[in-house]
């Protein structure tokens, strides 16, 4: 079973994944693209989702709730899913998230305690 360490370190994988095709040619029309942001998201909707309860209520400055409910609707109600909003939330979102996992896992030792 993961750590909540090791659901950082895969939220942070998947940011970078986003990020290896989000800068340069930003080509949000792309299908391949688009299927290949909203898969990521998913991953760090469902890495956030496992994190412990303790940990959440931990770090209150990266929003837990939202990228939850986020995967929630990438997963759940894909007909309802904004390509605009998803693609809001890769220019406007997840650098700051990367930014805050990245902080977070300077504090911590292996394990996931602080």
């Amino acid at each position: 079973m993961k750590d909540d360490r090791e659901r950082l370190l895969d939220i942070l994988d998947a940011i970078q994944a986003i990020e290896k095709y989000a800068t340069g040619a930003r080509n949000k029309t792309d299908e391949l693209i688009q299927v290949w942001f909203v898969h990521h998201l998913q991953i760090i909707g469902e890495a956030a989702r496992k994190l412990s309860p303790a940990f959440q209520e931990r770090h209150p400055e990266v929003p837990w709730a939202q990228i939850v409910a986020m995967r929630h609707i990438l997963v759940h109600d894909y007909f309802a899913v904004d390509l605009d909003e998803v693609w809001a939330a890769i220019e406007r979102d997840v650098p700051e998230l990367k930014r805050k996992i990245v902080a977070i896992l300077a504090e911590l030792k292996p394990g996931g305690k602080p």
